[in-house]
């Protein structure tokens, strides 16, 4: 199955990630306090998936709603769409699919029509986002070579989408194209996204994959090992890339080793008219530092800083891959609008 997808119940089904790779299991979401929980606890994560994910909870507000005016039922889902958008502030494609379905909506006619379209615009989100990563892995594939080894930090697979990937798009893309392709997966503390998931898609998949802690990634790139680096991203403004804290010290070290340092992301997850400054990182439950699955791993009183992610500045990024093409610096993101 996807990732996360709209079931014939009027639910929503996601394979629960935080079990990965120990266990498989698919939950539903019958009502949207379920969706925000998944979505806070990273059950669903990713950039893309989250789209989805956001544009799967106005259609689960709407569809559980009692209410019988058009003005009533926009107001219950003005509220869900901030609930929503509060659990995951730094990822862009959570409210841009949040937005995407709310302004459907407001072109129906009558209450019905607002929860068929809201479905109908779900689905249609999701469908484009298998599409929009199979365009960008064409295109991303293009920039590997036979025999190549790369590097991705955090998890941008079909995990993270709704299904196909990002940055492991772009690999599958090349092996499906015929190329021997080689990953190296950063394990991506505090939550082990790399080695939990990247690991465990890429063994599903046949690829070769080798799993390094995050501080070994200077040492690969010094002895030669990794050929190219690609990450996803959560969010991309003018000035910079939002990914997984870790990928700016990736981005520096693959600079000074001379590597190129790909970023792949669809065209919904850039902020045209924002810049580094203006966005705000979600800073995330210090015991996920303190404590290693469950177990006590720093003394409890400890001050911490846990930041989900950071900004790479793009003098360090080689090349954006998108949907519509990879595009090399100088950047004029306005010029991808859609």
């Amino acid at each position: 199955m996807r990732t996360i997808e709209w079931s014939k119940n009027n639910t929503v089904v996601m394979v629960d990630q935080t079990l990965l790779p120990g266990e498989y299991r698919v939950i539903e979401c019958t009502h949207l306090s379920q969706l925000c929980e998944a979505i806070s606890m990273l059950r669903v994560r990713g950039a893309p998936a989250l789209g989805a994910a956001g544009a799967f909870g106005i259609a689960l507000a709407a569809v559980r709603s009692s209410a019988r005016t058009m003005d009533s039922l926009i107001r219950e889902l003005e509220v869900a769409a901030v609930t929503i958008i509060k659990t995951r502030p730094t990822a862009i494609n959570l409210s841009w699919g949040v937005a995407r379905v709310m302004g459907a909506v407001k072109e129906a006619y009558d209450v019905e029509g607002m929860r068929n379209i809201a479905i109908l615009e779900a689905q249609q989100i999701a469908d484009e986002d298998v599409e929009r990563n199979k365009q960008l892995g064409a295109h991303g594939a293009k920039l590997l070579h036979d025999g190549d080894t790369v590097m991705t930090h955090c998890n941008a697979g079909k995990m993270a989408c709704v299904d196909w990937g990002t940055a492991l798009g772009v690999i599958r893309s090349a092996v499906e194209a015929g190329k021997d392709i080689k990953v190296i997966s950063c394990e991506t503390r505090p939550l082990n996204q790399g080695s939990r998931i990247t690991c465990w898609e890429m063994m599903e998949e046949n690829i070769p994959v080798t799993l390094i802690t995050d501080s070994m990634a200077g040492m690969c790139m010094r002895k030669g090992m990794i050929d190219s680096v690609i990450v996803g991203a959560d969010r991309i403004t003018q000035d910079a890339v939002f990914n997984k804290i870790g990928t700016y010290s990736h981005a520096v070290l693959a600079k000074e080793h001379k590597i190129p340092f790909y970023v792949a992301a669809p065209i919904s997850t850039f902020d045209f008219d924002r810049y580094e400054d203006e966005i705000v990182i979600e800073e995330r439950d210090h015991d996920e530092i303190r404590y290693f699955h469950g177990i006590q791993n720093a003394p409890l009183g400890v001050n911490v800083f846990n930041p989900a992610f950071d900004a790479t500045p793009m003098e360090y990024v080689t090349a954006l891959i998108t949907e519509k093409g990879t595009y090399e610096p100088p950047f004029l993101i306005g010029e991808l609008k859609p």
